[in-house]
């Protein structure tokens, strides 16, 4: 027997529904929020700008490797320096997604120092973390206002120096390793102090 219902009556099952129901909801609704929030904070979360660079990747360039080595991983490179037996050249360390200059002294086709050209869109904090897990905490550091320079003395005969610089954030600027001790002769400078002498020109790192 079907028995109709005023409006009244129905409007007050409506309410008791909705309000039996409303709990349900309000968790629900609170789940997609919550789920939400971690999707897309774990989707926004990509790798930070060093792209997983390795500072072993420079290892092939550190003192005492040979030439015939690297060209075998680096056959293009630039020469921006020879003379007096020693000769400066400039290879691009290319990845997906980061590209940088180093430039390479060698004399006798053998490594006496090194100088990288690091992107500024790698993270200061990284790559300063990097060279602490790797070398141990800095001897020297000096901060000039918004940059800083951080130089490990003695490293089993290799001096290593690292610049950083801040503006909206902090980055690398280059990455050295020199020889401590050498038989390298009076006419050998560094790259850095060839550079502080403007005998070499030399462009900024590249943005892929």
């Amino acid at each position: 027997m079907f028995i109709r219902k005023s409006k009244q009556a129905i409007k007050k099952e409506f309410q008791l529904v909705r309000v039996s129901f409303s709990p349900f909801m309000n968790k629900f609704y609170l789940f997609l929020i919550y789920f939400s929030t971690c999707f897309y904070t774990a989707k926004a979360a990509v790798e930070p700008p060093n792209y997983e660079f390795s500072i072993e990747t420079l290892q092939l360039f550190m003192p005492d490797q040979k030439f015939d080595e690297i060209q075998k991983k680096y056959q293009k490179y630039e020469t921006l320096y020879n003379k007096n037996g020693f000769k400066i050249l400039k290879f691009n360390v290319e990845q997906i997604r980061y590209k940088f200059p180093v430039l390479v002294q060698f004399k006798n086709d053998i490594v006496t120092d090194m100088h990288a050209r690091l992107p500024t869109y790698f993270l200061h904090n990284i790559f300063h973390q990097t060279l602490i897990n790797k070398l141990g905490a800095q001897d020297l550091y000096k901060k000039i206002e918004e940059q800083a320079l951080y130089i490990w003395k003695n490293k089993q005969n290799l001096k290593h120096s690292y610049f950083g610089s801040c503006t909206i954030t902090c980055f690398p600027v280059y990455y050295s390793v020199e020889k401590v001790d050498h038989e390298f002769g009076s006419q050998y400078q560094s790259i850095i102090n060839r550079l502080n002498e403007n005998e070499l020109k030399t462009a900024k790192p590249s943005t892929p």
